[in-house]
C-alpha cells in the first residue's frame, strides 16, 4: 500500500489559498452584513486546525444564517472553493469550515452560552483581537 502524499492547498487539483485574503474576505464580508462583535483568534501555534478562528453575532436566526450563505458564496465566487457549513437550518451558531479560516456565527445568548474565546485564548487575551471596523 503506498501513501499518497496529502494536499496542502485543501482540495485536490485546486491552486493554494492566500490565508490572509481569505481571512480578510471573511473579515469584510461580516462587516458589510453588520456581523456584531467580530473577534479573530489566531490559532497558529495553538491548533493546527486552522490558522485563524473568526467569532462574529448576528442579532437573529436570519441574520446568522444569511451571513453565513453570502459568505460561502464570496468564498466560492472569489476561491473557486466550497465551504462546508453545520447548522444552517436552526440558524443560532452556524460554523464555515474555509480550511484555513474557522467562522462562528452566533445568536448572542448562544455565543455568550459557549463562550468560546475564552476557551480558545488560553488564558491569554493577548491572542485575541478585535476586527479591524470600517
Amino acid at each position: 500500500m503506498t501513501e499518497q502524499p496529502v494536499e496542502s492547498a485543501g482540495e485536490a487539483g485546486k491552486a493554494p489559498v492566500d490565508v490572509d485574503d481569505l481571512h480578510k474576505l471573511v473579515l469584510q464580508s461580516l462587516d458589510d452584513d453588520q456581523a456584531q462583535e467580530v473577534v479573530t483568534i489566531p490559532l497558529v501555534g495553538k491548533s493546527n486546525i486552522a490558522d485563524h478562528m473568526v467569532i462574529a453575532t448576528g442579532r437573529s436566526t436570519r441574520q446568522v444564517a444569511s451571513m453565513a450563505v453570502k459568505l460561502a458564496d464570496k468564498i466560492k465566487e472569489r476561491f473557486n472553493r466550497n465551504v462546508r457549513i453545520e447548522g444552517l437550518p436552526a440558524g443560532d451558531w452556524v460554523l464555515i469550515d474555509a480550511d484555513d479560516v474557522i467562522v462562528h456565527i452566533f445568536r448572542p445568548e448562544v455565543r455568550n452560552f459557549y463562550n468560546l474565546e475564552r476557551m480558545w485564548a488560553f488564558g491569554d487575551d493577548s491572542g485575541v483581537s478585535a476586527a479591524a471596523r470600517g
